[in-house]
């Protein structure tokens, strides 16, 4: 049995911005909303070609404002 302390979800990044790709897609792990950097984020302005890690600080799930420590990486 492993000893381990299990720390967030299955497919979290934690808030470790420095796991991440520049093509990560992520999930809003709330409402399921995924950020694409391919599609950018028309809401917070953020344009297409932007990845998830070069987010503002400030920035939050445009459909349920969600934090983005919440959200989780998908798999390609």
């Amino acid at each position: 049995m492993s000893t381990e302390r299990f720390e967030g979800f299955e497919g979290s990044y934690l808030g470790n911005r420095d796991v991440l790709r520049p093509g990560s897609r992520l999930e809003c792990k709330i409402c399921w909303w995924v950020y694409d950097p391919a599609v950018g984020d028309p809401q917070w302005q953020i344009p297409p070609g932007t990845p998830f890690a070069e987010l503002p600080p400030h920035w939050r799930c445009p459909n349920c404002d969600g934090d983005a420590e919440q959200f989780l990486l998908l798999q390609d």
